[in-house]
């Protein structure tokens, strides 16, 4: 299956997110890495599901479930920058990254839900 920009784009932040945790044990943080892993990878596992729904209704609820991921990540990200485990150049990036990946997960969900009716 070819993959989409939305499967490429969670499949590289998923990427970004493992490089992340790795970087934040090392500096002793262990609890708010584990849940930024969590939520972080499972957008793009849940996009990825996504592509394989068994109808529309499961399609649209994968999206969205990726969706409510992305919008947990955006909250650790947040946290872990607001305890000074990133840079503002580090959380910018990040957090860019995250908000494309809310933005086009969000117009899927809206443009799918649409269609559906």
């Amino acid at each position: 299956m070819a993959q989409s920009i939305i499967g490429e784009k969670s499949l590289a932040f998923a990427k970004r997110i493992a490089k992340c945790y790795v970087y934040l044990k090392k500096k002793g943080e262990t609890v708010m890495s584990k849940q930024v892993l969590r939520s972080g990878t499972s957008i793009g596992a849940n996009v990825r599901e996504g592509h394989y729904a068994q109808s529309k209704k499961d399609f649209i609820s994968k999206m969205n479930i990726a969706l409510k991921e992305a919008g947990e990540t955006d909250y650790w990200l947040e946290v872990i920058h607001a305890a000074g485990y990133f840079s503002d150049d580090e959380y910018a990036s990040l957090d860019a990254d995250n908000k494309e990946l809310l933005r086009m997960l969000a117009a899927i969900v809206k443009t799918s839900k649409e269609k559906e009716e």
